[in-house]
């Protein structure tokens, strides 16, 4: 038996967010004596150890905000010089993509992949201008498009989302089965109170998750349930500002900041509502993981409707709208409905079955260079319509 296709995926860093949390979830479940992963990133992550266990490799260069657009460039170009054993280049940088992809091209990279996990670019004016610059070079660079939504597709890819290959952001479906004696064990390390109403997040501290809105909303709710706790779990650059306005708004007392974490499906067991009021979205991984726990999400309406696995669970609402929100969060106090164990057919049914899209994808990798034959990827391909 021969050595494993070695895939190089780019990412800024391999930390928990959405998209990282996913790959390291198909790296776990794809056959990685067929598949390898190797990552190119620009920062330390704490996925880094554990990808060293499994046969990965990590290297590093330095980001376009530590040594500038022309460093960053030279330093895309010299690591494809160096390395040129890589026939599959798989960039999950968005925009930023297009320089990635280019510099796989002038390397002679033969299959460059541009993976699209959001709708929308953060930072101000000028850095989303930049990344649209880039992003212009995506669809002359990539020979393969994938993504995790149509409007995710049609927002990095343009013209060419046609031609987009769907990849569900799958979970371990067993991992986030709701347990009552978890739940009893984590309320326990929590020092929660066995009725205490408690309202959680999963979340990067970034602009997109909205947590200033998230404190607001609670600080409302309070004054219906004043015992709750908020319970944030997450790191980001908006972390400091976010835990300052918390005491500005004097909700210290309420709120534990758990930083990042990586028991979150245990963590989720100990929840009773789940807030996600993001401005903006691709298919937040985190939402498919409460939905398996059976818990119920109060969701912003700009988050894709595919996120909903019709599990009566997910309930979109405005950020127009906080009134409703609070009404919501009083229906769930007000239902006390039994915690449902038995969703994994049902999400599995929606496709989001880690072991079913880590099957997909070593078999798109197989086909895209040439080892099986295309009609084995069936339910891979779905273009839009």
């Amino acid at each position: 038996m021969g050595s494993p296709l070695r895939v190089l995926h780019v990412v800024v860093n391999m930390n928990r967010g959405g998209a990282e949390t996913l790959l390291m979830n198909l790296y776990r479940n794809i056959d990685r004596s067929k598949i390898q992963f190797d990552f190119l990133t620009c920062k330390e992550g704490v996925f880094d150890e554990e990808i060293l266990k499994l046969g990965g490799k990590v290297y590093r260069i330095p980001y376009i905000t530590e040594v500038g657009h022309s460093k960053y460039l030279k330093a895309l170009t010299e690591f494809f010089i160096e390395y040129p054993q890589y026939q599959i280049v798989h960039s999950h940088m968005d925009k930023m993509s297009g320089f990635v992809l280019r510099a796989a091209k002038k390397a002679g990279v033969s299959v460059r992949i541009a993976h699209s996990h959001s709708t929308r670019s953060e930072g101000g004016a000028a850095a989303r201008i930049y990344k649209w610059y880039a992003g212009t070079m995506i669809p002359k660079y990539a020979t393969d498009f994938v993504s995790c939504s149509k409007e995710a597709a049609e927002w990095l890819f343009g013209k060419k989302a046609n031609g987009t290959i769907f990849l569900k952001n799958g979970i371990d479906l067993d991992k986030f089965k709701f347990s009552p004696k978890v739940r009893e064990l984590i309320r326990s390390e929590l020092k929660m109170e066995k009725d205490q109403f408690l309202v959680g997040h999963v979340g990067r501290f970034s602009m997109p998750k909205n947590h200033s809105y998230l404190l607001e909303l609670f600080k409302e709710f309070l004054s219906y349930r004043r015992e709750a706790i908020l319970l944030l779990v997450g790191d980001g650059p908006l972390l400091p500002e976010i835990k300052r306005k918390a005491e500005e708004m004097e909700l210290s007392k309420n709120i534990k900041f758990l930083g990042s974490r990586s028991d979150v499906e245990q963590l989720l067991q100990a929840f009773d509502v789940f807030l996600f009021p993001s401005i903006f979205e691709g298919v937040p991984v985190s939402l498919i993981e409460a939905q398996a726990s059976g818990l119920p999400c109060l969701i912003s309406d700009s988050i894709t409707k595919e996120i909903d696995m019709g599990l009566g669970l997910v309930h979109s609402i405005s950020l127009t709208n906080k009134k409703l929100w609070i009404e919501r969060m009083q229906d769930v106090i007000n239902q006390h409905s039994t915690r449902n164990s038995n969703v994994n057919s049902l999400i599995s049914d929606n496709g989001y079955d880690i072991k079913n899209a880590s099957g997909y994808l070593q078999k798109f990798y197989s086909t895209v260079t040439g080892d099986v034959m295309n009609e084995e990827v069936n339910g891979v391909y779905a273009n839009i319509q």
